[in-house]
């Protein structure tokens, strides 16, 4: 099982200085290697079809709305199953929480995952490389300690990769942004394209 995890919005709590109302983590679940491999290809294919460089990244809020559509058509036929947390940072209480991005970003992703100990067993999780290799690590010790992961085996590794060289970190970008377009009332029609699809296994509303 593969694992590829983004976000959208912003884990801080300056929310009348710009900060987001609304934090996103995707995560986009493969249950077989080679869907994998040939929803990366795919992403490749579109990436040329649109004329970019073969360097180019998509991120979902970075491209227009024809690309988008674009994008989420060409990969909605692919068997992978998203599930996500959307969090309303006016219920955050903790002082910690909110004064500590890391601790943060560390809270949602753990309970993210504790929300679908029924869901992924023995996955490879792969996140957008992100921070210093000590903030990294905290996350890998954070996660093990708290999901009990010797016992619930949700995940064997862990790792942080370049989303400028995987396709499939992008399309966890995309997801995610199109799953905060539709809770921020910007624009359902992304995520209708997901759910008509029955790409969406759940999106957990924190409370």
């Amino acid at each position: 099982m593969l694992v590829f995890i983004d976000e959208s919005g912003d884990p801080g709590f300056k929310l009348q200085k710009g900060s987001s109302n609304i934090f996103v983590l995707a995560l986009v679940i493969f249950d077989d290697y080679l869907e994998a491999e040939k929803t990366s290809v795919t992403i490749k294919e579109l990436r040329r079809k649109l004329k970019f460089h073969d360097k180019y990244e998509f991120k979902f809020n970075k491209t227009n709305r024809k690309i988008r559509k674009a994008f989420l058509n060409t990969v909605k036929s692919f068997k992978f199953r998203v599930r996500a947390i959307v969090v309303k940072k006016e219920l955050i209480r903790s002082q910690r929480l909110r004064s500590n991005k890391e601790d943060f970003y560390n809270y949602i992703i753990m309970q993210v995952l504790k929300q679908s100990t029924k869901s992924i067993k023995n996955a490879k999780l792969k996140f957008d490389k992100r921070g210093e290799k000590t903030l990294r690590n905290q996350l890998r010790v954070y996660l093990s300690k708290r999901l009990d992961n010797k016992n619930s085996k949700i995940f064997t590794d862990l790792k942080f990769v370049d989303s400028r060289q995987n396709t499939l970190i992008q399309l966890a970008d995309m997801i995610a942004g199109t799953i905060f377009s539709d809770f921020t009332k910007k624009d359902s029609d992304y995520l209708t394209i997901l759910k008509r699809a029955r790409r969406i296994e759940d999106i957990w509303l924190f409370k």
